[in-house]
Protein backbone atom coordinates (compact mmCIF):
# COMPACT_ATOMS: atom_id res chain seq x y z
CA UNK A 1 0.00 0.00 0.00
CA UNK A 2 1.46 3.10 -1.18
CA UNK A 3 -1.52 5.64 -0.78
CA UNK A 4 -4.78 5.94 1.06
CA UNK A 5 -8.40 6.12 -0.47
CA UNK A 6 -10.70 7.66 2.88
CA UNK A 7 -14.51 6.85 2.31
CA UNK A 8 -16.23 9.39 5.34
CA UNK A 9 -19.25 8.37 6.87
CA UNK A 10 -21.35 10.93 8.55
CA UNK A 11 -21.07 14.62 7.56
CA UNK A 12 -22.16 16.27 10.87
CA UNK A 13 -20.56 19.20 13.01
CA UNK A 14 -17.28 17.57 13.98
CA UNK A 15 -16.60 16.17 10.03
CA UNK A 16 -14.89 19.12 8.87
CA UNK A 17 -12.19 18.42 11.91
CA UNK A 18 -11.68 15.32 11.56
CA UNK A 19 -11.31 15.47 7.41
CA UNK A 20 -9.06 18.58 7.67
CA UNK A 21 -5.21 16.36 8.03
CA UNK A 22 -6.65 13.84 5.06
CA UNK A 23 -7.40 16.57 2.67
CA UNK A 24 -3.74 18.14 3.17
CA UNK A 25 -2.34 15.05 3.09
CA UNK A 26 -0.58 14.02 -0.50
CA UNK A 27 -0.50 10.56 0.51
CA UNK A 28 -4.07 9.74 0.57
CA UNK A 29 -7.45 10.97 -1.08
CA UNK A 30 -11.14 11.51 0.06
CA UNK A 31 -12.98 9.67 -2.63
CA UNK A 32 -16.41 9.16 -1.02
CA UNK A 33 -19.11 10.68 1.35
CA UNK A 34 -21.73 9.34 3.49
CA UNK A 35 -24.36 10.40 4.82
CA UNK A 36 -27.99 9.92 5.94
CA UNK A 37 -29.05 13.65 5.13
CA UNK A 38 -28.18 13.70 0.87
CA UNK A 39 -27.83 17.78 0.96
CA UNK A 40 -25.21 17.15 3.72
CA UNK A 41 -23.20 14.54 1.93
CA UNK A 42 -23.25 17.01 -1.27
CA UNK A 43 -22.41 19.91 0.49
CA UNK A 44 -19.85 18.10 2.34
CA UNK A 45 -18.59 16.58 -1.25
CA UNK A 46 -18.22 19.94 -2.40
CA UNK A 47 -16.29 21.80 0.58
CA UNK A 48 -13.64 18.73 0.28
CA UNK A 49 -13.46 18.21 -3.52
CA UNK A 50 -14.22 15.04 -3.55
CA UNK A 51 -14.09 13.73 -6.69
CA UNK A 52 -15.96 10.20 -6.10
CA UNK A 53 -19.49 9.16 -5.09
CA UNK A 54 -21.68 10.52 -2.44
CA UNK A 55 -24.48 8.29 -1.04
CA UNK A 56 -26.91 8.25 1.59
CA UNK A 57 -26.41 5.01 2.46
CA UNK A 58 -24.56 4.22 5.83
CA UNK A 59 -23.24 0.89 4.17
CA UNK A 60 -19.86 0.46 3.64
CA UNK A 61 -19.67 -1.60 1.18
CA UNK A 62 -21.00 1.49 -0.96
CA UNK A 63 -17.86 3.16 -0.58
CA UNK A 64 -14.64 1.81 -2.54
CA UNK A 65 -12.43 2.74 -0.53
CA UNK A 66 -9.33 1.37 1.12
CA UNK A 67 -10.13 3.11 4.86
CA UNK A 68 -13.54 4.38 6.14
CA UNK A 69 -13.01 7.54 8.58
CA UNK A 70 -16.27 7.84 10.72
CA UNK A 71 -17.20 10.97 11.70
CA UNK A 72 -20.48 10.35 12.35
CA UNK A 73 -22.19 11.42 16.13
CA UNK A 74 -21.24 9.08 18.86
CA UNK A 75 -24.75 7.53 18.70
CA UNK A 76 -25.28 3.68 18.08
CA UNK A 77 -25.14 3.80 14.10
CA UNK A 78 -23.24 3.01 12.15
CA UNK A 79 -20.65 1.27 13.82
CA UNK A 80 -17.62 -0.91 12.70
CA UNK A 81 -19.37 -4.07 13.87
CA UNK A 82 -19.79 -6.51 11.00
CA UNK A 83 -17.35 -10.08 10.85
CA UNK A 84 -15.02 -7.62 8.65
CA UNK A 85 -15.24 -4.02 10.07
CA UNK A 86 -15.84 -1.72 7.30
CA UNK A 87 -16.99 -4.32 4.71
CA UNK A 88 -12.98 -5.35 4.61
CA UNK A 89 -11.39 -2.17 5.29
CA UNK A 90 -9.43 -0.30 7.94
CA UNK A 91 -11.14 1.97 10.10
CA UNK A 92 -10.90 5.44 12.19
CA UNK A 93 -13.96 5.98 13.94
CA UNK A 94 -14.33 8.89 16.33
CA UNK A 95 -14.77 8.81 19.49
CA UNK A 96 -16.43 7.31 21.80
CA UNK A 97 -15.52 3.95 20.42
CA UNK A 98 -19.12 2.54 21.48
CA UNK A 99 -21.79 3.26 23.62
CA UNK A 100 -21.26 -0.12 25.66
CA UNK A 101 -18.15 -2.44 26.77
CA UNK A 102 -19.53 -4.98 25.62
CA UNK A 103 -19.77 -3.78 21.64
CA UNK A 104 -16.25 -1.72 22.41
CA UNK A 105 -14.48 -5.29 22.95
CA UNK A 106 -16.76 -7.23 20.13
CA UNK A 107 -15.34 -4.37 17.59
CA UNK A 108 -11.72 -4.60 18.57
CA UNK A 109 -12.04 -8.23 18.02
CA UNK A 110 -13.75 -8.40 14.78
CA UNK A 111 -10.86 -5.85 13.81
CA UNK A 112 -7.99 -8.28 15.08
CA UNK A 113 -9.63 -11.33 13.75
CA UNK A 114 -9.76 -9.53 10.35
CA UNK A 115 -6.49 -8.63 10.39
CA UNK A 116 -7.39 -4.97 9.76
CA UNK A 117 -6.96 -1.81 11.40
CA UNK A 118 -9.70 -0.16 13.60
CA UNK A 119 -8.61 3.06 15.59
CA UNK A 120 -10.57 5.37 17.70
CA UNK A 121 -9.06 9.40 17.03
CA UNK A 122 -8.14 11.03 20.06
CA UNK A 123 -6.95 14.68 18.87
CA UNK A 124 -5.92 15.27 22.02
CA UNK A 125 -3.08 12.61 21.82
CA UNK A 126 -1.74 14.50 18.79
CA UNK A 127 -2.18 18.15 20.14
CA UNK A 128 1.06 19.83 20.65
CA UNK A 129 1.63 21.21 23.88
CA UNK A 130 0.00 17.74 25.43
CA UNK A 131 2.42 16.11 23.43
CA UNK A 132 5.52 17.66 24.80
CA UNK A 133 3.77 17.63 28.30
CA UNK A 134 4.26 13.94 28.21
CA UNK A 135 7.34 13.82 26.39
CA UNK A 136 9.04 16.12 29.22
CA UNK A 137 7.57 13.80 32.26
CA UNK A 138 8.94 10.89 30.44
CA UNK A 139 12.14 12.82 30.52
CA UNK A 140 12.30 13.13 33.75
CA UNK A 141 11.80 17.24 33.82
CA UNK A 142 9.64 17.15 36.90
CA UNK A 143 10.60 13.96 38.43
CA UNK A 144 8.39 11.74 39.57
CA UNK A 145 4.68 12.44 39.04
CA UNK A 146 2.57 12.45 41.68
CA UNK A 147 -0.23 14.42 40.51
CA UNK A 148 -2.74 14.98 37.57
CA UNK A 149 -4.97 17.75 37.47
CA UNK A 150 -7.70 18.22 34.67
CA UNK A 151 -10.34 20.88 34.45
CA UNK A 152 -12.82 21.67 32.06
CA UNK A 153 -15.42 24.60 31.84
CA UNK A 154 -18.36 24.66 29.23
CA UNK A 155 -19.70 28.52 28.76
CA UNK A 156 -21.00 30.72 26.03
CA UNK A 157 -18.61 31.78 22.83
CA UNK A 158 -19.65 33.74 19.39
CA UNK A 159 -16.98 31.86 17.83
CA UNK A 160 -17.61 31.50 14.08
CA UNK A 161 -17.08 27.37 14.05
CA UNK A 162 -19.48 27.74 17.15
CA UNK A 163 -22.32 29.34 15.50
CA UNK A 164 -21.85 27.85 12.70
CA UNK A 165 -22.60 24.22 14.12
CA UNK A 166 -25.99 22.62 12.68
CA UNK A 167 -28.59 22.59 15.68
CA UNK A 168 -30.34 19.62 14.16
CA UNK A 169 -27.34 17.63 14.52
CA UNK A 170 -27.45 17.59 18.82
CA UNK A 171 -30.72 15.79 19.22
CA UNK A 172 -29.05 12.32 19.83
CA UNK A 173 -27.30 13.32 22.84
CA UNK A 174 -30.69 14.11 24.77
CA UNK A 175 -32.34 10.91 23.73
CA UNK A 176 -31.89 7.09 24.43
CA UNK A 177 -28.97 6.82 21.46
CA UNK A 178 -26.29 8.15 23.83
CA UNK A 179 -25.81 6.42 27.37
CA UNK A 180 -24.74 10.04 29.01
CA UNK A 181 -24.54 13.14 28.50
CA UNK A 182 -21.45 15.67 28.43
CA UNK A 183 -19.28 13.64 30.54
CA UNK A 184 -19.65 10.61 27.96
CA UNK A 185 -19.72 12.88 24.68
CA UNK A 186 -16.89 15.69 25.30
CA UNK A 187 -15.21 14.50 28.70
CA UNK A 188 -14.06 10.82 27.03
CA UNK A 189 -11.20 13.00 25.75
CA UNK A 190 -9.91 13.85 29.27
CA UNK A 191 -10.56 10.56 30.47
CA UNK A 192 -7.97 9.58 27.52
CA UNK A 193 -5.31 12.24 28.85
CA UNK A 194 -5.79 11.12 32.47
CA UNK A 195 -4.45 7.36 31.00
CA UNK A 196 -2.36 8.17 28.07
CA UNK A 197 -0.41 11.37 29.92
CA UNK A 198 1.56 8.77 32.51
CA UNK A 199 0.81 5.84 30.83
CA UNK A 200 -0.62 3.90 34.34
CA UNK A 201 -3.57 2.44 34.54
CA UNK A 202 -6.22 4.13 37.00
CA UNK A 203 -7.60 1.26 39.97
CA UNK A 204 -10.13 2.96 41.79
CA UNK A 205 -12.75 6.16 40.88
CA UNK A 206 -14.33 8.13 43.58
CA UNK A 207 -16.88 10.82 41.69
CA UNK A 208 -19.69 13.41 42.68
CA UNK A 209 -21.95 13.79 39.88
CA UNK A 210 -24.68 16.27 39.35
CA UNK A 211 -26.97 16.78 36.12
CA UNK A 212 -27.28 20.69 35.32
CA UNK A 213 -30.06 20.21 32.75
CA UNK A 214 -30.24 17.25 29.59
CA UNK A 215 -27.01 17.36 28.94
CA UNK A 216 -24.17 18.97 31.14
CA UNK A 217 -22.91 17.07 34.37
CA UNK A 218 -20.81 18.77 36.44
CA UNK A 219 -18.58 16.67 38.13
CA UNK A 220 -15.65 16.31 40.87
CA UNK A 221 -13.65 12.54 40.61
CA UNK A 222 -10.54 11.28 41.97
CA UNK A 223 -8.46 8.73 40.19
CA UNK A 224 -6.43 5.69 41.94
CA UNK A 225 -3.41 4.86 39.96
CA UNK A 226 -1.72 1.56 40.17
CA UNK A 227 0.91 3.82 41.15
CA UNK A 228 -0.42 4.48 45.10
CA UNK A 229 1.84 7.66 45.34
CA UNK A 230 0.17 9.19 41.87
CA UNK A 231 -3.47 10.42 42.04
CA UNK A 232 -5.55 12.32 39.65
CA UNK A 233 -8.58 14.71 39.58
CA UNK A 234 -10.89 15.65 37.53
CA UNK A 235 -12.96 18.87 37.81
CA UNK A 236 -15.85 19.39 34.96
CA UNK A 237 -18.54 22.84 35.28
CA UNK A 238 -20.73 24.53 33.20
CA UNK A 239 -20.90 28.08 33.77
CA UNK A 240 -23.70 29.31 31.57
CA UNK A 241 -23.27 33.28 31.91
CA UNK A 242 -19.06 33.18 31.43
CA UNK A 243 -17.70 34.64 28.02
CA UNK A 244 -14.92 32.01 26.96
CA UNK A 245 -12.27 33.39 24.24
CA UNK A 246 -12.30 30.51 21.83
CA UNK A 247 -11.72 30.02 17.93
CA UNK A 248 -13.99 26.85 18.21
CA UNK A 249 -16.25 25.45 21.06
CA UNK A 250 -17.24 27.41 23.94
CA UNK A 251 -15.34 25.06 26.16
CA UNK A 252 -11.58 25.23 28.25
CA UNK A 253 -9.11 22.80 29.51
CA UNK A 254 -6.67 23.40 32.06
CA UNK A 255 -3.86 20.41 32.71
CA UNK A 256 -1.59 20.28 35.44
CA UNK A 257 1.02 17.58 36.14
CA UNK A 258 2.58 17.49 39.47
CA UNK A 259 5.95 15.57 40.32
CA UNK A 260 8.25 15.52 43.17
CA UNK A 261 10.53 18.26 41.63
CA UNK A 262 8.11 20.67 40.24
CA UNK A 263 5.01 20.41 36.96
CA UNK A 264 3.73 21.27 34.55
CA UNK A 265 0.75 23.38 33.04
CA UNK A 266 -0.69 23.24 29.77
CA UNK A 267 -2.73 26.33 29.60
CA UNK A 268 -5.17 25.38 26.85
CA UNK A 269 -6.79 23.19 24.51
CA UNK A 270 -9.96 24.15 23.10
CA UNK A 271 -10.31 27.39 24.68
CA UNK A 272 -7.38 30.35 23.98
CA UNK A 273 -8.36 31.86 27.86
CA UNK A 274 -4.91 32.60 29.75
CA UNK A 275 -2.58 34.99 28.44
CA UNK A 276 0.03 32.21 29.36
CA UNK A 277 2.69 30.21 26.98
CA UNK A 278 1.05 26.61 26.07
CA UNK A 279 3.01 24.93 28.08
CA UNK A 280 4.78 26.05 31.66
CA UNK A 281 7.42 24.09 33.42
CA UNK A 282 8.38 25.00 36.79
CA UNK A 283 10.86 22.54 38.36
CA UNK A 284 12.61 23.70 41.72
CA UNK A 285 14.61 20.68 42.91
CA UNK A 286 17.09 22.17 45.66
CA UNK A 287 16.47 25.57 45.35
CA UNK A 288 17.52 25.76 41.84
CA UNK A 289 14.35 27.10 40.58
CA UNK A 290 13.69 27.63 36.86
CA UNK A 291 10.53 28.19 34.96
CA UNK A 292 10.51 27.59 31.30
CA UNK A 293 7.13 28.65 29.16
CA UNK A 294 7.19 27.05 25.64
CA UNK A 295 5.56 30.05 23.38
CA UNK A 296 6.68 28.33 20.17
CA UNK A 297 4.32 25.90 19.88
CA UNK A 298 1.72 25.09 17.88
CA UNK A 299 -1.47 26.11 20.08
CA UNK A 300 -4.89 25.31 17.62
CA UNK A 301 -7.26 22.82 18.72
CA UNK A 302 -7.47 22.15 14.82
CA UNK A 303 -3.61 21.09 14.70
CA UNK A 304 -4.71 17.75 17.15
CA UNK A 305 -6.80 16.78 14.63
CA UNK A 306 -4.66 17.01 11.98
CA UNK A 307 -1.85 15.28 13.59
CA UNK A 308 -4.38 12.57 14.30
CA UNK A 309 -5.50 11.90 10.40
CA UNK A 310 -1.64 12.10 9.45
CA UNK A 311 -1.14 9.64 12.77
CA UNK A 312 -3.37 7.09 11.00
CA UNK A 313 -2.07 7.06 7.34
CA UNK A 314 1.79 7.01 8.78
CA UNK A 315 -0.03 3.59 10.20
CA UNK A 316 -1.11 2.47 7.60
CA UNK A 317 1.40 2.75 5.41
CA UNK A 318 4.02 1.68 7.89
CA UNK A 319 2.42 -1.11 8.88
CA UNK A 320 2.33 -0.18 12.49
CA UNK A 321 -0.34 0.10 15.18
CA UNK A 322 -2.46 3.44 15.73
CA UNK A 323 -3.85 4.98 18.59
CA UNK A 324 -6.07 4.75 20.07
CA UNK A 325 -6.10 1.21 19.81
CA UNK A 326 -9.14 -0.73 20.47
CA UNK A 327 -7.50 -2.15 23.92
CA UNK A 328 -6.80 1.25 24.90
CA UNK A 329 -10.16 2.72 23.78
CA UNK A 330 -12.04 -0.26 26.23
CA UNK A 331 -10.57 1.62 28.84
CA UNK A 332 -11.26 4.99 28.58
CA UNK A 333 -14.73 4.27 27.90
CA UNK A 334 -14.29 1.70 31.48
CA UNK A 335 -13.32 5.23 33.13
CA UNK A 336 -16.06 6.92 32.05
CA UNK A 337 -18.45 4.84 32.98
CA UNK A 338 -16.85 4.35 36.61
CA UNK A 339 -17.12 7.73 36.92
CA UNK A 340 -20.76 7.88 36.05
CA UNK A 341 -21.45 4.42 38.68
CA UNK A 342 -19.07 6.24 41.41
CA UNK A 343 -21.38 9.21 41.03
CA UNK A 344 -24.51 7.28 41.23
CA UNK A 345 -23.48 4.60 44.39
CA UNK A 346 -21.40 7.02 46.58
CA UNK A 347 -18.41 4.44 46.42
CA UNK A 348 -15.17 3.70 44.80
CA UNK A 349 -15.49 1.85 41.73
CA UNK A 350 -12.46 0.19 39.99
CA UNK A 351 -12.81 0.77 36.11
CA UNK A 352 -11.73 -2.52 35.13
CA UNK A 353 -14.67 -4.33 36.92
Amino acid sequence: MDSIRIGVLGTGNIADLNVAGYLEDPRCEVLAVCDVVPSSAAAAAQRWACRGSTTTSTSSSQTPTSTLSRCSPDAPAPRARPRRPGGGKHVSVQKPVANTIEEAIEMGKAAENAGLTLRISECMAHYPPLELAKSLVAEGAIGKPIGLRIRTVVGQTDSSFQTGLNPDGYGWRLDDRSPGGHLFDDMVHKYAMALWLLEKDITSVQAVVRRRDLFFEPCAAIFEYEDPELLGTMEVQYAPHMWLRTSYYGADEFFEIQGEEGFLWVTRATGEMLDLAPVVLYSGRDKDITTTEFNDLDSSFLTGFKRSSAHFIDALLNGTAASLTPEEAVKVLQLCFAVYLAGETHEAVDPGS
